[in-house]
């Protein structure tokens, strides 16, 4: 795939889809407008420093979300991290479809055996952990197993599927990078902020899920990536860049409004959680989740 191919394959920015999820306006935060205005002000740049930049607020509104303050601090009610946690297990399927995807795509031998390993965290461990849960948290399997998706969930679905399936594989990094790099760095801060094991959540189902994202296999294999879409990142040229960095800042958006949308969700229901990015009020059929819609 050619450069000027990758940069329009998955869909302009700001335009919708038939599924309803809508691409990040093509506007970002006052930081380097290029990478190569950022590395020429740095000794040693790397293309996941600049991604990360340009996602400007989002960033933190995703890695310091009121839901994984509460997380951490064992105050998350029940309903919301039941909602939460039947769609991450909805989303974590086509996790695994874009990773293996990754593994089609990638350039060495060496880059396949590290995501097909990965992929057997997601599908054996993680996977232990989610059915555990479940179960402790009284959530029947018709109900995880067929769930209905909220429109965070479907439009991060969508902006998955198409990364990867119409782009390359650096598209497909810009995806996944963020998406596993917003939970390393919540879920670090969380167990940093726990001097000793009685201060972490009694809750297993909460303190297993801080513990899974906390680890130092995670967190190398999060380095790992990085490196990988920061070495395909700095060969691409300018426009497939701009287009790298959009499916970035558009994943962490989506972070945060599959964050807000387990307490708009919730059977309690929850009006403070107001939106607190563009994703929250264009996540998917056109506008903002209708009461109950993606409630089970």
């Amino acid at each position: 795939m050619t450069d000027a191919d990758s940069s329009n394959s998955t869909g302009s920015p700001g335009s919708s889809d038939s599924s309803g999820s809508l691409d990040s306006p093509d506007t970002g935060p006052s930081t380097s407008e290029t990478y190569d205005e950022f590395a020429a002000s740095r000794s040693d740049p790397r293309f996941t420093d600049w991604l990360r930049e340009r996602a400007g607020d989002s960033w933190d509104d995703a890695t310091a979300h009121r839901l994984t303050r509460e997380l951490a601090a064992d105050e998350l009610a029940d309903d919301v991290f039941r909602q939460y946690l039947v769609q991450d297990y909805a989303f974590v399927e086509t996790l695994v479809g874009v990773f293996g995807h990754a593994v089609g795509t990638a350039p060495t031998m060496e880059s396949k055996s590290e995501l097909v390993s990965f992929l057997g965290v997601l599908t054996d461990d993680e996977d232990d952990y989610f059915l555990r849960a479940f179960d402790a948290l009284d959530v029947p399997e018709s109900v995880y197993s067929e769930p209905k998706t909220t429109p965070a969930t479907r439009a991060f679905i969508d902006l998955l599927e198409r990364a990867a399936g119409q782009g390359g594989y650096a598209e497909t990094l810009a995806v996944l990078v963020p998406a596993e790099w917003v939970y390393l760095s919540w879920a670090t801060d969380a167990a940093d902020g726990h001097t000793n094991p009685d201060e972490s959540p009694s809750r297993f189902y909460l303190s297993e899920w801080v513990d899974l994202h906390a680890v130092d296999d995670f967190e190398a294999f999060v380095e790992w990536l990085r490196a990988e879409l920061d070495r395909e990142g700095a060969a691409a040229s300018p426009r497939r860049q701009r287009r790298l960095e959009q499916l970035f800042r558009r994943t962490v958006e989506l972070e945060v409004a599959f964050f807000d949308e387990a307490y708009e969700l919730a059977p309690s229901g929850d009006s403070t959680a107001t939106a607190t990015s563009p994703a929250s009020s264009q996540s998917g059929d056109g506008g903002a989740s209708q009461p109950g819609d993606g409630r089970w």
